[in-house]
């Protein structure tokens, strides 16, 4: 009986040193983009094949349960914000002056007609928390020698993938790819990042790009100007009232 014991855990010891080592890399990619605070500018374009517009954004983190997100440009769109509290979330939307809040079903919908969805932008934590990690591969993105990983949804999370496929640099824990699968394990969106510089004083991917499997020609594009990380900011800043009061 001691030797099949033995034998059993001599068994699941890599298993489960894998398993730890994944959620450890996700972890720390994850504290790679945001460190414990984080704040962005950003231009995003979205591009389709008869079209184009982009709007300009300011974004702010703290930790895995909240951000914020505004709209500065253009115009029309300038005063939008979406704000996350733990696993809460909210659209303000100055032209009617109405706070949507952001049920689970709309999790996958479009954020601002883009092809980024409100979980991608708003709830990028969820990576962490809501999902089991599992290292299945290595692979070179652009130069850059990655883990891939695959992160299976948790049951009964509140996500919109079921399955997310993530190579992230060895040297820097840059997300360089991700893909996003649905429940039939078809992709759906593919993310790639590019042009790394430091800002901050940290390794940053500047441009991310989104690209639907299905559509052809379309595909929406974010590139960060500045950033700064690890500053103190306050939890009252991620609030409704801000959300609304805040301004270019």
């Amino acid at each position: 009986m001691r030797i099949n014991i033995a034998l059993l855990f001599a068994f699941l010891l890599p298993v489960v040193a894998q398993a730890q080592t994944a959620t450890e890399i996700v972890r720390q990619s994850d504290q790679q983009l945001r460190g414990d605070a984080s704040y962005t500018e950003m231009t995003m374009s979205i591009i389709r094949p008869d079209w184009q517009r982009s709007m300009r954004m300011k974004s702010w983190s703290k930790g895995l349960e909240l951000s914020l997100v505004l709209v500065t440009a253009p115009a029309k769109d300038k005063g939008s914000a979406s704000l996350k509290r733990q696993r809460e979330m909210w659209n303000w939307i100055p032209s009617i002056e109405r706070v949507i809040k952001i049920a689970p079903s709309m999790l996958g919908q479009s954020w601002m007609g883009s092809d980024f969805t409100n979980d991608d932008l708003i709830n990028q934590s969820s990576i962490v928390v809501d999902y089991r990690h599992q290292l299945v591969d290595s692979a070179v993105i652009d130069g850059s020698d990655c883990w891939i990983i695959d992160a299976i949804a948790k049951p009964e999370a509140p996500v919109v993938w079921s399955k997310v496929r993530l190579w992230i640099a060895k040297d820097n824990y840059l997300q360089r790819k991700v893909a996003f699968y649905d429940e039939f394990d078809e992709l759906i969106n593919t993310m790639n990042s590019y042009d790394v510089k430091t800002l901050g004083g940290r390794a940053v991917a500047t441009r991310l790009e989104m690209i639907p499997a299905d559509k052809p020609g379309q595909r929406t594009e974010i590139i960060t100007h500045q950033a700064q990380f690890d500053f103190d900011i306050d939890d009252s800043f991620f609030s409704q009232t801000q959300m609304k009061a805040l301004r270019d």
